[in-house]
């Protein structure tokens, strides 16, 4: 079955961060029941979701992209704790919170709409900074929200790290890890 590809733009997650998740990402995996964890290299904070487009329509929001930000400065972030989105008893998406930075909000609203001048249109929920590290709950009882907790219970650290560029990733569905980075784009 052919999987039609989608495009994104993300803050990267520095390497290191992403080798310290891992091991966090393999002590919650033991403990809370999701059907699909997100390979550790996979990890990211979505600043614009593009779907499938047209190669030159994707090129002109990397090209956009590019000129908005210029003159940004990497970002201080921290993972902190743990999120859901969808049922409370039955979530769809599990996450790394991030601490709210009001640098990252300006970023993703340049970046949305350098998207949107380029005839994208794009997901209007607020924005909500988070990494995905599960999807779909899959336990025998309802999700509880003690699972929230056991962030603290395991003493797992906050983890601050600098977010130094933006990627255009491409998804390819059949591999794993998923994500293709087909344009890095500097914060300096």
């Amino acid at each position: 079955m052919d999987h039609q590809t989608h495009f994104f733009f993300a803050v990267s997650i520095p390497v290191e961060t992403k080798v310290i998740m891992k091991k966090y990402l393999e002590q919650l995996n033991k403990r809370i029941p999701f059907s699909r964890w997100v390979h550790y290299e996979d990890l990211h904070i979505t600043l614009a979701f593009l779907g499938s487009a047209p190669t030159e329509k994707i090129k002109m929001a990397e090209k956009n992209v590019k000129e908005i930000v210029r003159g940004s400065k990497p970002l201080k972030l921290q993972i902190q704790k743990l999120g859901i989105f969808g049922k409370e008893d039955s979530p769809r998406i599990f996450f790394a919170d991030t601490v709210e930075s009001n640098e990252l909000q300006e970023l993703r609203t340049k970046v949305f709409s350098a998207c949107v001048d380029a005839g994208f249109k794009l997901e209007t929920r607020p924005f909500r900074s988070h990494i995905t590290i599960a999807r779909k709950w899959k336990g025998n009882e309802p999700f509880q929200t003690k699972f929230l907790e056991i962030w603290n219970e395991l003493q797992l650290e906050p983890l601050v790290f600098e977010a130094t560029n933006i990627v255009l990733f491409q998804t390819h569905l059949n591999e794993t890890p998923k994500y293709e980075a087909k344009s890095i784009i500097l914060l300096e």
